[in-house]
């Protein structure tokens, strides 16, 4: 039995071998065994890559593995890897190093991922690759000699931050069609001439490169070339007429270069061209008539160049145009009368030219056309009926022609449009009521025209409406209470034409409302009290019409940097506030009018106790000798409190042996004394902060009303920091004296006393934004606070901030760059309410410098433009850029730096690389924050994307800013049905990908 049992072990083991060594020799095994292989080289990849999104999820070993893993595919023949496509799949890690083991490889396709490192050891032995893809990357350093690549036939390593020599290698790849090394930091270089030997290719991709010189001419050797695009480097001469060779060019992008010279005739050879662009050059001369050859153009962009003379009229003729821009150049001459009869128009921008002569009829007849754009030529003629058909129109800009008659019914009440501008025509008629219908128009614009009669209350019913410049027209009647319906109005300008009757109290329910100007008109009757209740009211302008009556006593609430009474029938005091803060000239005109103290310097009003007044009628000498009597008594107290004061410092000056008397600036009405300021100091007990200018403290008066006072560090003439902090906190004393807005922190008063100095502000009891957000949860719950701030209470410090900075850029003049925006310089009240702080560093912009801007570098890490990389000149675009960062804190709950943003990164940078997805954005939200609030939170992060784009021209401005704030309300009852569908369309990668085909531009 045990016999029998052996000898049937060692059959089995005989027959084992038998079998290995025959299966040994089949090639079935050797394809085993490198299928093994290879599925290890992947496996290893995978082990070296985040992948968030699990796109590797099924790369496991298998005895069919890799070929049926996704994104790789086999070779039917071989059985051995051929192509890896994972594209856009937010993979994370360095370029694997040992990809190339795989022998077969033909091609590699990793965009739009986050892969880093250098690419010089890695691609370099894949010799049989036929396409790569890197695009959209992080990867970076020099790039190696590709003459080994012998079969490559595509090549994309746009959008990564390549530098060096730009790649002349590349020109050894004969089998090359597509070459794509766009927006890359290459060092300045010309185009180097061995690409001349790439005859086969089909798509020359070379934008932002850094290039410099003239456009080779052995470019024009390219035959099959259908896509050639240069723009956005250093590129000079002219075009040469040779161009007319590349007979299947289907796509011309030269923008943004220095080219100069004539456009070539020989350019109406390029039969097949869709879009042409040769915008922002030097170009000059018209465009020639061969133009009219290329019937298939779909976009032509030639604006801000300095192109003239006349269109050619067989423009009119291309059955596939859908954009036309041409503006900033001097062309002449009429619009082709036949543009948009073929086509489907959706953009014409002919602005800033001299063309002449009617406007074109059917520009909207496809029933695409969105903008609309002519202004500042010499059209003449009525706008065409067609016009309030067009349905589509997002923007309509005719302003700044000749253009007569009436306004066509229809262009009233379209229902997308955003922006009306008919300003300075010849318009006659009146405002039909069909603007009721305009539910998305923002801004209407039809001063400097002759419209008359009625301004229609259907005016009130445009939701959406915050700008309305209807002056220097002759409209009458009475000003349509139902104004007062347009919660988000801005800036309302009705000057300079014939309205009558009483300015209506329905206006001060506009309480969005920062400029009113009135004047010029025959309005009467008393000045509203309602208008004190606009809190951010700026500018206010009554003049030259007959109001009568007092100016209400609450007008001394508000914070007007302007404001203008001048010419009317008004009769008493002037509160001293507004007196203090306008000129001479703001209430001349009116003898009723009277200062409410002696102690105001101003020439055109005397002081109510004045004998002129007695001889008004008795209501008037009752009214006057009233406030004079009270303006008497008001000063003997006053007296009496300063000749007690002068004793008691005089009984101090004894006993401490010396005079400690302060010097005392206010910039705001105080009721306390230097006295209760100084004794307050001793206690350091009270310290609330201490920073690079000196110790903050707190202050509470005898009123129980707190105070923050900054103690400055004592002048020391050997301390040149010191010294030069101490100037930064007297630039803040003298911005912050100036400027008045709910949303801008108060500056009481400054004492001095030697070279003790002390800033007086408003207390903040809530701090600061910084520390609202990140102080843990702990630390804010030890001092009584919210254990985090929830999303009602972050989009009113959104808006907060941004009326403070709105207020700054656009309602001071001359406008103020604070320059250093940041949560810390963000303080809250007791009721959240935000207020900007630390002007040390604020800079007027001033007018007639060229550029708007100041040169001296400011700003904190994390805030900071991008533009500071190449330039230190600042405007108020880095401010919108600064706000941007702090919105970005809000929807986030991240600081503007963290360790896993990664090295040198930024929150811009996390939530730029985070967004390309619906998953990622709703990623970056607080988790902390219900999720009932999302939309409005992702609506409140497209703003903050917005705010800090990179280039600073495509940042909104801060007016813009407020608008789009307001509209991501979300108390408001109709924010989740007007928005919900357009806030979940955020673009994905909106910041660092832009599209290839440069974007639309219009004014």
């Amino acid at each position: 039995m045990m016999e029998s049992r052996a000898f049937w072990v060692m059959e089995s083991r005989v027959f084992f071998w038998i079998v290995f060594l025959f299966l040994w020799g089949s090639p079935w095994v050797g394809r085993v065994q490198a299928l093994t292989q290879e599925a290890q080289i992947l496996l290893r990849m995978k082990r070296t890559l985040v992948d968030p999104y699990n796109a590797l999820n099924n790369w496991k070993a298998s005895i069919d593995a890799p070929c049926n893993w996704d994104g790789i595919t086999c070779d039917n023949t071989t059985g051995m890897v051929s192509e890896i496509k994972l594209g856009n799949k937010f993979l994370n890690g360095p370029l694997y190093s040992d990809i190339c083991l795989l022998q077969n490889l033909k091609n590699l396709d990793l965009g739009y991922n986050k892969l880093y490192g250098d690419v010089s050891s890695v691609i370099m032995n894949c010799v049989k690759l036929q396409s790569l893809n890197l695009s959209h990357n992080l990867l970076s350093g020099s790039l190696p000699d590709f003459s080994q690549l012998k079969f490559l036939q595509l090549l994309d390593l746009t959008y990564n931050n390549f530098t060096g020599k730009f790649p002349a290698s590349v020109g050894n790849l004969p089998e090359l069609t597509s070459l794509n090394l766009a927006e890359n930091p290459f060092n300045p270089g010309k185009i180097p001439h061995q690409l001349m030997n790439l005859k086969k290719l089909k798509e020359l991709y070379l934008a932002n490169c850094n290039l410099v010189g003239e456009i080779p001419s052995f470019i024009f050797n390219f035959t099959d070339l259908g896509l050639l695009d240069l723009c956005k480097n250093h590129l000079h001469g002219s075009m040469s007429k040779d161009i007319s060779k590349l007979s299947n060019l289907y796509q011309l992008e030269l923008y943004e270069n220095n080219l100069s010279g004539i456009i070539p005739p020989e350019i109406g050879n390029l039969t097949l061209l869709r879009n042409f662009d040769l915008s922002r050059n030097m170009l000059r001369g018209s465009i020639p008539q061969e133009f009219g050859n290329l019937r298939n153009m779909v976009s032509l962009q030639l604006l801000m160049n300095q192109l003239s003379g006349e269109l050619p009229e067989s423009l009119g003729e291309f059955a596939h145009l859908e954009g036309l821009s041409l503006y900033q150049n001097h062309f002449n001459g009429h619009l082709p009368q036949k543009l948009g009869s073929l086509s489907k128009l959706q953009m014409i921008d002919v602005s800033e030219n001299q063309f002449t002569g009617p406007l074109p009829t059917d520009l909207c007849k496809g029933g695409s056309l969105q903008l609309l754009l002519v202004l500042n030529n010499s059209f003449t003629g009525d706008l065409p009926e067609s016009y309030g058909d067009c349905k589509s129109l997002l923007r309509f800009r005719v302003n700044i022609n000749n253009l007569t008659g009436k306004v066509p019914k229809g262009i009233w009440g379209l229902p997308s449009v955003n922006i009306i501008d008919l300003s300075f025509n010849g318009f006659v008629g009146e405002i039909g009521s069909e603007i009721s219908n305009a539910k998305n128009l923002s801004q209407l614009y039809i001063n400097n025209n002759h419209f008359s009669g009625t301004l229609v209350p259907e005016i009130g019913m445009a939701p959406v409406l915050t700008r309305l410049y209807a002056q220097n027209n002759q409209f009458t009647g009475s000003i349509p209470k139902e104004i007062g319906r347009s919660v988000h109005l801005n800036e309302l300008y009705l000057q300079e034409n014939e309205f009558e009757g009483s300015i209506p109290a329905e206006i001060g329910s506009c309480i969005s409302l920062v400029v009113i100007n009135l004047a010029e008109n025959h309005l009467e009757g008393l000045i509203p009290e309602s208008l004190a209740s606009i809190e951010g009211l700026n500018f206010l302008n009554l003049s030259n019409n007959k109001l009568s009556g007092l100016i209400p006593k609450r007008f001394s609430m508000l914070k007007l940097s302007l404001i203008d009474f001048s010419n009317n029938n008004l009769i008493g005091p002037v509160p001293n506030s507004l007196v203090s803060s306008t000129s001479n000239k703001s209430f001349s005109g009116n003898p009723g009018l009277c200062a409410e103290s002696s102690s105001i310097n101003i020439q055109v009003l005397e002081t109510c106790k004045d004998s002129h007044l007695r001889k008004q009628s008795q209501k008037v000498i009752f009214i006057t000798g009233f406030i004079a009597g009270l303006a008497i008594l008001l000063l003997a107290i006053g007296f009496m409190l300063l000749w007690q004061k002068y004793h008691q410092i005089q009984d101090e000056s004894m006993e401490n042996g010396e005079n400690s008397s302060w010097r005392l600036k206010s910039f705001q009405d105080i009721s306390f004394t230097e006295r209760d300021i100084s004794e307050a100091l001793v206690d350091d007990d009270n310290i609330i902060g201490s920073g690079g200018s000196g110790k903050v403290y707190r202050v509470d008066l005898k009123n129980n009303v707190p105070v923050a006072v900054k103690k400055l560090w004592p002048i020391d003439m050997n301390n040149s920091k010191k010294n030069a902090q101490n100037k930064l906190v007297k630039a803040e004393m003298d911005t912050l004296g100036m400027i008045r807005h709910k949303n801008i922190v108060k500056l009481y008063c400054c004492l001095s006393n030697g070279n003790s100095n002390l800033l007086v502000y408003e207390y903040m009891k809530n701090g600061n934004l910084f520390d609202a957000l990140h102080k843990s949860d702990k630390d804010n719950a030890s001092k009584g606070g919210d254990v985090y701030l929830d999303w009602p209470t972050r989009y009113k410090i959104a808006v907060g901030a941004a009326h403070g900075l709105a207020y700054l850029h656009h309602d001071c003049s001359p406008a103020i760059i604070h320059r250093d925006i940041k949560s810390t310089n963000i303080l809250l009240d007791e009721l959240h309410e935000a207020k900007l702080a630390d002007f040390g560093i604020a800079k007027f912009l001033q007018v007639g410098r060229g550029k708007d801007s100041t040169t001296a570098f400011a700003g904190t890490h994390g805030y900071i433009a991008p533009e500071y990389a190449y330039s230190l000149k600042v405007t108020e675009r880095s401010d919108i850029y600064s706000f941007g960062v702090v919105l970005l804190e809000l929807v986030t709950g991240k600081k503007p730096t963290e360790p896993e943003f990664g090295e040198n990164k930024d929150i811009v940078y996390w939530v730029s690389r985070n967004i390309c997805t619906q998953e990622g954005v709703f990623k970056v939200l607080d988790s902390r924050i219900s999720k009932s609030y999302q939309e409005e939170m992702i609506q409140v992060l497209k703003i903050a994307v917005h705010c800090t784009y990179k280039l600073p021209a495509l940042r909104p401005s801060m007016r813009e800013v407020v608008n789009m704030l307001l509209d991501a309300d979300p108390c408001s009852g109709n924010f989740k049905s007007q928005q919900k569908e357009k806030v979940l369309k955020l673009k994905p990668c909106v910041i660092d990908m832009p599209e290839r085909k440069n974007s639309v531009r219009e004014h």
